[in-house]
């Protein structure tokens, strides 16, 4: 009985020291690899255009505002109180209208960010299965800064992705 005790502890250590090399661990830094698409570079071009339109647009909207508050700062002492209330009222209006619209805008620079990104970063996830699932790599953990992994010691599959994406 105590033979088929340790028989079978020897065989069960034998097993998980063959079940842990056999999950090999390998890292990469996800945002490098991102940074280095080329796809990347064209979705940031591509969001520099986005915001430089409703940066103009917004521009645009606050410089009409200005130049209405002058005019109706230099109107105001011609004009009736009631008036001057009507044009304080549609100033605010204004103002809001102008605030609303930065708020929308970068919403929607946001949204957009977001939707030329997600292809990217998928394509890129799907490139490091690829990687790992060819060299037997069971756990790939990110490097990036700040994602928690103190010690590179793995495989870094770094290269070879950047190979599989046609990266130099």
């Amino acid at each position: 009985m105590k033979l088929f005790r340790n028989l079978l502890v020897a065989f069960a250590m034998f097993f998980a020291f063959n079940t842990v090399q056999a999950q090999s661990v390998a890292h990469i830094d996800s945002e490098k690899l991102l940074m280095s698409m080329p796809e990347t570079k064209a979705m940031e071009t591509e969001l520099k255009k986005v915001q430089q339109t409703y940066a103009d647009e917004y521009n645009g909207q606050a410089t009409a505002l200005q130049a209405k508050l002058k005019k109706y700062d230099a109107e105001a002492p011609t004009q009736t109180d009631a008036k001057n209330e009507e044009r304080r009222l549609e100033v605010q209006q204004l103002q809001q209208k102008i605030q609303k619209y930065g708020q929308t805008a970068e919403q929607e620079i946001q949204k957009k960010r977001f939707d030329l990104l997600k292809p990217i970063v998928e394509k890129a996830q799907k490139a490091v299965q690829d990687v790992a699932k060819s060299k037997g790599v069971k756990y790939v953990f990110d490097s990036s800064p700040g994602k928690g992994l103190i010690v590179f010691e793995g495989e870094d599959l770094m290269p070879a992705v950047k190979s599989k994406l046609g990266i130099q």
